[in-house]
Formats: C-alpha cells, structure tokens, sequence
C-alpha cells in the first residue's frame, strides 16, 4: 500500500483558493434519516423478523459526508434539501449536533423528506431501502455566496450537484463526484476528480472481474474526460488513475462491525484532505484510514474518526 506523506505538500496553481478557505468544503446531495436495524442475518421471506438493536439516525451521502468533514476539522457546507416535516427537523438538528453548517439546506413546505430503512447484519454488511422523498426544492442561489477549498456532491440531485461543481469551474478547485448509479453523463463532464463506487463504474462499463477489466475501464473513461478517476471497492482497496499510471491502494484490515456509511465517511475525508493541499494519492491513504476506522464501529456514517485517530492510523501503518 502507498503510504501517505503527513507532510502537506506545497499548495499547486491548481489550488486557487485564499488561505481563510482552506478548511471549508461545499458538499451537495441527499440528507435524510435512516431507520437502522441490528439483525442477525437478512431477511429472505415475507415475514416477522426481530431485531436485536434499533436506532434513528439522521444518514444520506452527502450528509454523511459532511459530518466526516466536520468532525476531521473542516468548515462543512451542507447543500441539501428536506421537507418542512418531522424528518426535515430531525436532519437538521442531527447535523448540527455534528457541527454541520445548515445554511444551504433548502426547506420547502408541504414536501416530504427522504427517509429509510437500514437492515445491517452480524457480518456488518448493510441492506437499505429508501424513499427519495416529494416536493423538494431545486433551488440552488444560496449557493452562490460561498467559498469553499473544494466541492463535494453525490449523483441524487442533480440541479444541486451541477450547480456546486460549476462553481467549483468558476473557482478552480476540486470537484468530487461521488459516482453512484444511477449517474449522469453531465457530471462526469463537469466533475475533476470520479470516485465511482464499483456498482457507479458497472454502470457504465459493465461487469468487471478482474483487476485488468478495472484499468480498462478507468483508461477509457479518461480518454474523453481530464481529471482523476478511481474505483472504491470496500475491502478491496481503491484502483486509481494518477499521472497515468495505474495504482491500487489497499484497504486496511479491521474487524467490520458496521459497513453503512463508509463510503460516504471514504468521500468526505478524501475531498477534505484534497482541499487542505494534498494530492490524490495521499488523500486516498488518508480516506481509506478513515473509512476502516468507521467500519469498525456501529452507527453508520456518523460513526466516522476524528483527525488525531486517523494521523494515528496512518502513523501507525507508516512505521510498520
């Protein structure tokens, strides 16, 4: 595995941004409230099931993200949208307790929240069904007055996603897309950096069964499109394209108690370590520390490290 360097390298011209931006990430895309059950293995017939543990916690992409930005030391910009309802509030005042700034989340009354429901079993792998919610806004013109170091956002709002990374042109800062099927060629055209989920890149590929197939695939996708692309694949480890060359980046072994969020934790803390001045192969050593440490604990994406325990990691790894 490529260690990361704890060093932050000199700032490129590609980083334009002031030094009072440097910790503020703008992320765009879904926040809603998942319903999680603890069961002891999936489901599989239309019937009763009792769950050995329950919780409500407030989830999304972009909100999980956001949080893992917040609680790594970043200013995170949460640019969503909720329903003026019972899970509109309950989000917002989820993402505040994690230190989340809410002043772009759109409330729009008589719409409906997005909410879901979270099975993850003994294994820690998780199984969701969602309801996108109805009546959401895409009003996007509070996003105008912000200055962040990068952008961040998922492929579930489209208007928000293309709004934030077209500011992100405009600055000439990194633009991170969470690449999750179902995905938007227009996005890829405006994103700088790809990290598609292995389920995100079959979309668009198909099947990949070997390591070849992924180098293909991210060298076809960068023939027509500058900027970065890689391929999260959980325990797998990251595929990445870097300066043409082709790198695997492996995950770090844990004992995984609960898979919900971590790519999410994964995305926030690799567009957070970008923006404090990091290339893309140490912020991939960084967020791959920060999503195993998640994977060790229960409560979904909320259940990210802070800094020190990631540094702590990452030293830990570098001296072995």
């Amino acid at each position: 595995m490529i260690v990361c360097d704890l060093q932050p390298p000199q700032l490129t011209s590609f980083y334009v941004c002031d030094v009072h931006s440097l910790n503020t990430i703008l992320v765009a895309g879904m926040a809603v409230v998942d319903f999680l059950f603890e069961v002891d293995s999936m489901p599989n017939a239309a019937e009763k099931y009792q769950a050995h543990d329950a919780r409500i916690v407030a989830g999304g992409g972009a909100a999980n993200a956001a949080c893992t930005i917040a609680k790594l030391g970043g200013h995170a910009q949460l640019a969503a949208r909720v329903g003026n309802d019972l899970m509109g509030k309950l989000i917002i005042e989820d993402l505040q307790r994690y230190s989340v700034d809410c002043s772009l989340i759109v409330t729009t009354d008589g719409a409906r929240s997005s909410y879901s429901s979270v099975l993850v079993d003994a294994d820690g792998e998780r199984q969701i069904v969602n309801f996108r919610g109805e009546g959401l806004s895409d009003d996007i013109s509070n996003m105008e007055s912000t200055n962040p170091a990068a952008v961040l956002a998922d492929t579930r709002w489209i208007a928000g996603t293309t709004a934030a990374f077209e500011l992100a042109r405009q600055k000439g800062i990194p633009a991170v897309l969470d690449a999750e099927a179902p995905i938007d060629v227009q996005l890829l055209e405006l994103s700088s950096h790809i990290a598609f989920s292995r389920q995100g890149l079959e979309s668009i590929t198909g099947s990949l069964t070997t390591v070849s197939a992924i180098e293909s695939a991210l060298r076809q996708l960068a023939q027509n499109n500058p900027g970065w692309f890689a391929m999260t694949d959980g325990a797998n480890g990251v595929y990445s394209l870097y300066q043409s060359e082709f790198l695997h980046q492996a995950a770090l072994p844990v004992d995984v108690v609960d898979t919900l969020g971590a790519g999410d934790v994964w995305h926030g803390a690799f567009t957070y370590w970008l923006g404090c001045g990091y290339n893309e192969v140490e912020a991939v050593s960084f967020a791959n520390a920060a999503a195993a440490l998640k994977c060790a604990r229960s409560g979904g994406g909320r259940a990210c490290p802070d800094l020190k325990e990631v540094r702590s990691c990452l030293a830990g790894i570098a001296n072995n």
